[in-house]
């Protein structure tokens, strides 16, 4: 199970990550762009039963809106989406349902779409 304090570890240890917040909640940058923030429920996420009270979610954000859609299709008990991100390339995950690998390429997937070219080592 990964919290808060596993995303901010491995967010950190990528290159050129800050962190600082969104709306409220903590967030992670790399060349000022976000690319993942941690969030407890919407008050819909929890009457729908997507997640309980007391979730920790990452949104993390996606090359584009097919991939997050092809995530939630192969896990959704793990990833999902609500009508707010319906055409945002942003990708809700409960945080309860990772371990360390996981939230690793979890986090290593959004920096890599938000991070500039000149970060990007052979590309």
């Amino acid at each position: 199970m990964s919290t808060l304090d596993d995303v901010r570890r491995l967010a950190i240890a990528l290159p050129q990550v800050e962190e600082s917040t969104s709306y409220g909640s903590p967030a992670f940058r790399v060349a000022g762009m976000v690319f993942a923030t941690v969030r407890g429920p919407r008050r819909a996420e929890i009457v729908d039963g997507l997640v309980g009270p007391d979730a920790e979610i990452l949104v993390a954000w996606c090359h584009d809106v097919g991939e997050r859609e092809a995530l939630i299709a192969a896990r959704p008990d793990r990833f999902f989406t609500t009508d707010h991100y319906r055409d945002h390339p942003s990708l809700l995950v409960r945080l309860e349902t990772l371990e360390g690998e996981d939230l690793r390429e979890l986090l290593e997937d959004p920096w890599d779409a938000r991070a500039p070219r000149s970060l990007h080592p052979g590309k």
